[in-house]
């Protein structure tokens, strides 16, 4: 390949990807999580982590195998962090260990204090009588508590991770909901374009299965209450769907300019082609009913990478299984599409996995890579109940097809809307 071919339609630096890792209620490593993906087998199970007694969801896609102690959710978005970017570093085969030639760039979730942490320290200020701020300051200056000022504040976990792998400059931090793990990517794709930095980092990640979670969401009654059998909870884009599934883990991506990857011999794994977003600022948790944003984010997506509708072999759907989201993305896919739509095939991984929140934007992306290498698309599992009302190809068992293109959706509370779009190929 020719210097020129290492640039994009727009004469950019071309987006290579050279490495991946993956850590999700299927399994640690890509290997195990696409090898259950393909099967279509289900890592929502009940939660054993901590009582669920007069919860109306009891289930979730948890990680039962990295477990931390306190079990909060920095220290296993941290854990689920750590393990993806080992994978992905290690395949890229790029620096040295600890000194990775690049900026790393990592979505978490949002942090403040759990319920534990919240309860002892209350207990602490007050003892026996009654809590005051006055109490509340005391206790959290006193040396029981200093673990804990570094836990909960944003930017903790990027700073270990930053140390860890040895990134170079100051780590983003990113929190933008369910989009936030595309937004990680879309952004070290835009400071490679910008010649800041010639390889980077990108992290999705979320530990935040626990009982406040839980509630919080069952109250905007956003949540699957199926709770048995687990596995058949998250039914993306059917008729009888009635909420999202959480789940949680981590997926990490080693990008590089691809003349730097071409010249140092790196194995290619696929490009990011086009990043699309666009801010919707109609509701909190709500989509704006015309689906302007939606549709918006996903044309930006491929007018920055240089293709039209036609050229879009599959979709990686955000699909939580909600009645709402699914509506819109599918208004969404219609309007940008035609009538095309009805038969582009469509598949989402949250059947399996569940809502990563966080991570999800860069788990989807880490499979519609895979789905690129294997030319295998994973199946919507639970799909045994179409919805006429949606009008599109979900793929309810593995498909085999010659994928050379995919869109990846990642939709999120407060219209935080970024597609990206990846090929085996520069366009």
């Amino acid at each position: 390949m020719t210097p020129r071919a290492h640039r994009d339609p727009r004469g950019r630096p071309l987006i290579a990807v050279t490495g991946l890792g993956i850590v999700s209620s299927l399994g640690r490593g890509q290997a195990e999580t696409w090898a259950a993906l393909v099967e279509g087998r289900s890592g929502i199970r009940a939660i054993t982590r901590f009582p669920t007694d007069g919860l109306r969801t009891r289930i979730a896609g948890t990680v039962d195998d990295l477990d931390t102690e306190p079990l909060v959710a920095p220290l296993l978005s941290e854990r689920f962090a750590a393990a993806a970017a080992e994978e992905a570093v290690e395949q890229s085969g790029i620096g040295r260990p600890g000194d990775f030639p690049g900026a790393l760039f990592i979505a978490v979730p949002p942090v403040e204090m759990e319920w534990p942490q919240r309860r002892a320290l209350a207990e602490a200020a007050g003892g026996t009588g009654p809590v005051d701020y006055a109490g509340l300051i005391r206790a959290a200056g006193s040396r029981r508590f200093d673990d804990w000022h570094d836990l909960f504040i944003f930017g903790t976990v990027a700073d270990r991770i930053a140390d860890r792998f040895g990134t170079r400059g100051s780590p983003i931090s990113l929190s933008t909901a369910c989009s936030s793990g595309a937004t990680a990517i879309q952004l070290g794709v835009e400071a490679i374009r910008r010649g800041e930095t010639a390889a980077a980092l990108c992290i999705g990640t979320d530990g935040s299965v626990n009982p406040e979670s839980l509630i919080r969401f069952s109250l905007l009654s956003a949540l699957s209450t199926r709770n048995d059998p687990p596995e058949q909870a998250s039914r993306p884009f059917s008729k009888d769907r009635d909420g999202f599934v959480m789940g949680e883990g981590a997926a990490a991506l080693v990008l590089e300019d691809a003349g730097a990857a071409a010249a140092r011999g790196a194995a290619i794994l696929g490009y990011v082609l086009g990043c699309g977003e666009k801010g919707d600022g109609f509701h909190r948790t709500r989509s704006s009913p015309d689906g302007a944003p939606i549709i918006a984010a996903i044309r930006a997506s491929l007018d920055d990478a240089g293709l039209a509708p036609e050229q879009i072999d599959t979709v990686n759907a955000h699909g939580t299984s909600t009645p709402e989201n699914d509506r819109m993305e599918a208004l969404g896919l219609a309007a940008v599409f035609g009538e095309r739509a009805a038969h582009l095939p469509v598949t989402s991984n949250k059947s399996m996995i569940g809502h990563t929140l966080t991570a999800a934007g860069a788990i989807e992306a880490a499979a519609s890579l895979l789905t690129l290498r294997h030319g295998r698309i994973p199946p919507t599992i639970n799909h045994r109940v179409p919805d006429p009302a949606l009008g599109l190809d979900v793929v309810a068992q593995a498909r085999d097809l010659p994928v050379r293109t995919v869109l990846s959706n990642s939709f999120g509370f407060g219209g935080q809307n970024t597609c990206l779009v990846f090929g085996i190929e520069p366009a």
